[in-house]
């Protein structure tokens, strides 16, 4: 006779360890705590969205010279401080403060070159209704009407930037900007010849 004559056969019965299924799922957010955390998402995507905004206006007003879109990236109290870049590109700039000054500044400076100014790697960081902002905007630079024309003379410079923010009602505006230079090609002196002109022009066009 064999020694497996007479065991009984193992149940297949799967043996219960004491897991529930709810062991293994998360616990399900109470609806109206789930409408809150899609509020506060949509809230925050909304201010992400505007913050960028706030940066490419002020990048379409001076490559278009449009004032309004320039002034609307801006608080009225905004300080713009291109200090740090200017001293490494050897480019005399005064610190500007206030939204008229910035604009009156920028507009008859940078509006007849040739520009593009092209916004990349924002980091944004929020509370409540303030917020801060880091980003790279490389200017490309041509004297009027000659970006296209092949060999024109030129600067090209990636700017960090450093920025302040402060709510307004749906959008967001500048509060403080920095300015810092990364590298530069080209000649930046292109910037201020263009403001010896104006200052040239201006005083021929005053009566004698």
């Amino acid at each position: 006779m064999s020694k497996l004559d007479g065991l009984k056969p193992t149940s297949t019965r799967r043996v219960s360890r004491g897991f529930k299924r709810s062991d293994f799922c998360e616990q399900p957010v109470p609806r109206l705590e789930w409408a809150a955390m899609s509020t506060d998402l949509a809230q925050l995507a909304s201010d992400r969205y505007e913050i960028a905004d706030t940066v490419h206006r002020y990048a379409f007003g001076l490559d278009h010279g449009d004032a309004d879109s320039l002034a609307s990236a801006f608080t009225e109290d905004c300080i713009f401080d291109f200090g740090p870049a200017g001293k490494k590109l050897e480019l005399d700039f005064s610190k500007l403060t206030g939204r008229q000054a910035i604009v009156d500044a920028l507009i008859p400076l940078l509006g007849p070159l040739d520009t593009s100014h092209t916004v990349s790697n924002l980091q944004i960081e929020i509370s409540d209704d303030s917020a801060t902002l880091y980003a790279y905007v490389m200017a490309q630079h041509f004297m009027a009407r000659q970006g296209s024309r092949r060999g024109s003379e030129n600067a090209l410079l990636m700017n960090r930037y450093d920025c302040e923010l402060v709510r307004d009602g749906q959008k967001w505006r500048f509060k403080r900007v920095t300015i810092d230079n990364a590298w530069a090609q080209g000649n930046p002196e292109i910037l201020n010849a263009l403001a010896i002109q104006r200052t040239l022009a201006a005083k021929a066009k005053r009566p004698k």
